[in-house]
């Protein structure tokens, strides 16, 4: 293993999903193109959490976009991560903020941005965006591909 990755506690080994965001350890290791801009995206799919209030599950198709500075995101610490917000209670708001700001402290970014398009519940789909910024000029960012919730129509 290179020195670059002898501080990650996670991947190469069994790793118990944390119980909570507050728990789960996210790890970066260094950008193997820093200087270059290029995008970097994660889809998650089949993101779930709680409703605060009901404790009713709620599902997310979530996109995470971002141009790697120093440093990338270990994705399987990302995907432990995500999967600790099963059982957190949050609106969507709040969750997809939370993912978003995290990421943003832990791998100071040139740019990302978050697309959490949520299922709906009681009728309406709700949808949260958000982004660091104006993203660098001369990166292709593709559309995140999730189409608009159109029910059975």
């Amino acid at each position: 293993m290179t020195e670059s990755y002898t501080g990650l506690t996670q991947l190469g080994q069994p790793t118990a999903q944390p119980a909570r965001p507050e728990d789960a350890v996210l790890e970066r290791v260094p950008n193997p193109q820093a200087g270059i801009e290029y995008l970097v995206r994660f889809t998650c799919p089949e993101f779930t959490s709680l409703c605060p209030l009901t404790g009713q599950p709620d599902f997310a198709h979530i996109v995470i976009d971002y141009i790697p500075g120093m440093w990338i995101v270990e994705s399987k610490s990302l995907k432990l991560y995500l999967a600790s917000f099963r059982n957190h209670g949050a609106f969507h708001e709040a969750c997809t903020m939370q993912i978003a700001q995290r990421l943003v402290e832990l791998l100071d970014p040139a740019w990302l941005r978050i697309g959490a398009y949520w299922y709906p519940r009681g009728g309406i789909p709700i949808d949260v965006f958000w982004q660091t910024g104006a993203p660098p000029a001369g990166v292709w960012i593709p559309d995140q591909g999730v189409a608009p919730y159109r029910g059975r129509g």
